[in-house]
């Protein structure tokens, strides 16, 4: 493969992933993608797949931890022919308080990245570290942050606020939102296949390992799922969503819980794995809800939690024109999206069972007064397209 002239690499650190991608400027092709997955666990592994598409490379590798992965990819991609054509690189970054932009890593950036850690200890931790991993090997590559929270900045006020005493409002403790380069991704999308839908009444469901859904009028994020912090809202994966604020107290008197265990395990020992005992992943869920009453009530409470929200956005809405399914649960289940919209046909939502099935792009049937879509996200590619922005460059 030719080197091309310079390109842009997009980085998306989770909890215990990180994915990567190499895109070309002007035509924005990738010209390489893969995922270190698992993370300090058992099975960890690296794919990667370069232009077009063909594996590169599967490696099954050591359990490391976080530090020893990252200095495996650093070096790894050094090796690659499209190295040289780096000129700067993105990173997801989960939480970023007010910034509304891509921002250029700066020390005082990084500094107030440390500095709000507490708001996000199972993100911010693992994207510094990246960072800094960068800083150190390759300190003449610019860097550029990509923050998830961005894409709410302008949600009203009363959608912000938290039924707190006021004064940790001032201190930041607000909601925020996430997901936020998904849906920028998405309402890019939106905007090219239907202009006049994206000027509307939307709800875009990101339905992943991590879940959420956000309302947007005119273009703009009006209310979100998620709060301040990533672990609210809907019950997802591993994380419970929303809960009872009482409910640590309770644990504390009664377990003699703490507030690092509750963190942990709110945030990697709930949602669909707690309430299953078995699984996180709801293809296993799925697979066995006919044979356990866990599963199958797993499966129930992901779907009525989904569709409470739908309904609930609808309501700050005003009416709905366009909902639209994304992630790797709704961009490959159609059972899911099938039960998630059933009894929403008082919004005008029908789902057309053929179309479903296939995962078209339009699902809902003809004439219904909410068009129902799947479009699949790439958060990656966004990154890119942003930091090519900010080099100054165009970005199709």
């Amino acid at each position: 493969m030719t080197s091309p002239t310079s390109s842009v690499l997009a980085i998306n650190a989770g909890s215990s992933s990180i994915r990567f991608s190499v895109f070309e400027d002007l035509s924005m092709t990738c010209l390489l993608s893969g995922k270190i997955d698992r993370i300090g666990m058992e099975g960890m592994t690296m794919m990667a797949n370069e232009l077009p598409d063909m594996l590169l490379v599967s490696i099954e590798m050591p359990n490391f931890d976080s530090e020893k992965a990252v200095g495996f990819l650093l070096s790894w991609l050094a090796e690659q022919s499209c190295f040289p054509s780096i000129r700067a690189i993105g990173h997801r970054v989960v939480h970023g308080m007010e910034h509304t932009m891509t921002t250029p890593i700066t020390t005082d950036l990084m500094a107030e990245l440390r500095r709000i850690v507490p708001y996000d200890p199972e993100h911010l931790p693992q994207e510094i570290m990246l960072i800094e991993a960068w800083q150190s090997r390759y300190p003449d590559l610019p860097q550029f942050v990509c923050f998830d929270t961005s894409f709410h900045s302008d949600m009203p006020r009363i959608a912000k606020l938290l039924p707190i005493p006021r004064r940790y409002s001032e201190q930041g403790v607000v909601r925020y939102g996430f997901h936020g380069l998904s849906y920028s991704y998405l309402m890019e999308e939106l905007s090219r296949i239907d202009p006049a839908a994206a000027k509307g009444r939307v709800i875009l469901a990101h339905l992943g390992s991590g879940a959420s859904l956000v309302a947007i009028a005119n273009g703009v994020s009006i209310d979100t799922s998620m709060g301040f912090t990533p672990a609210s809202g809907l019950v997802m994966s591993t994380r419970s969503g929303d809960l009872d604020p009482s409910l640590f107290s309770y644990l504390a008197r009664v377990e003699n819980m703490t507030a690092s265990e509750f963190q942990q395990m709110v945030n990697n020992e709930s949602g669909l794995l707690g309430i299953s005992e078995t699984s996180s992943d709801l293809r296993d869920l799925l697979a066995s809800e006919a044979t356990d009453v866990r599963a199958a009530e797993a499966v129930a409470l992901f779907c009525y939690q989904a569709k409470k929200w739908i309904g609930s956005f609808a309501a700050a809405l005003g009416g709905l024109d366009t909902l639209v399914f994304a992630g790797g649960i709704g961009e490959n289940s159609p059972v899911i999206r099938e039960r998630i919209c059933a009894g929403l046909e008082f919004l005008g939502i029908v789902i057309d069972e053929t179309r479903n099935a296939v995962s078209a792009s339009v699902i809902s049937q003809e004439n219904c007064r909410a068009t129902v879509r799947v479009i699949g996200t790439n958060e990656e590619l966004m990154i890119a397209r942003s930091v090519f922005r900010s080099l100054g460059l165009a970005a199709s």
